[in-house]
């Protein structure tokens, strides 16, 4: 999926990139987009897996349902599941995506 980078109404996107880690693969990200929309732009609709194994993605896409958990690794180490919908990229951000948890 493409971004649009020139809107007709707000303009041009000046967002700034950050570099984020996703299972160990550098990627970059526009700042003040979520986790999963910047996963979305890269092409990446799969964000997690079920216990059984089935594809999860973006589901309600507003923080209600919990479809879309990643983990992010804090600075001291520490993994925290977040709903990637709600939680914006910052740099050097490291995401796991969940398998079956």
């Amino acid at each position: 999926m493409s971004r649009i980078e020139n809107h007709p109404v707000l303009g041009p996107d000046s967002s700034e990139e950050v570099g984020i880690t996703v299972d160990g693969r550098e990627m970059s990200a526009k700042a003040g987009d979520s986790i999963a929309v910047a996963l979305w732009v890269d092409g990446q609709k799969v964000l997690r897996r079920s216990k059984t194994g089935q594809p999860r993605g973006m589901y309600c896409g507003i923080g209600h349902c919990f479809e879309c958990r990643l983990l992010v690794t804090g600075e001291d180490g520490t993994k925290v599941s977040v709903r990637s919908c709600l939680t914006p990229v910052q740099q050097d951000m490291r995401i796991t995506t969940e398998s079956g948890e």
